[in-house]
């Protein structure tokens, strides 16, 4: 009994640790400007690879600065469902 107890207990403050690490790494992860942000930086954001990446650069040149999510959009091949999975990942001072 008292070994199922400590398994118990054990697996329960792993559970906790494993949590709580998840939860802080989540936390210190900054937003990245796609204004500013290279290729490299910008293909880590999800459904953005690295022609999309090289795409969202060519349209901030050409086009200007974006200023929300929604501006997203209008690089080619990004569309409203991408956007929305990579709203809170965004930022967009100059």
């Amino acid at each position: 009994m008292q070994t199922t107890l400590k398994g118990l207990l054990t697996a329960l403050l792993l559970s906790l640790s494993l949590g709580l690490s998840g939860a802080a790494l989540a936390q210190a992860v900054a937003p990245i400007n796609v204004n500013t942000a290279d290729e490299e930086l910008l293909a880590e954001l999800p459904g953005v690879g690295p022609s999309r990446a090289a795409a969202i650069i060519e349209e901030r040149e050409t086009n200007g600065a974006f200023e929300n999510a929604d501006d997203l959009t209008r690089v080619s091949g990004i569309g409203p469902a991408t956007v929305d999975r990579m709203r809170d990942q965004v930022a967009f001072d100059e």
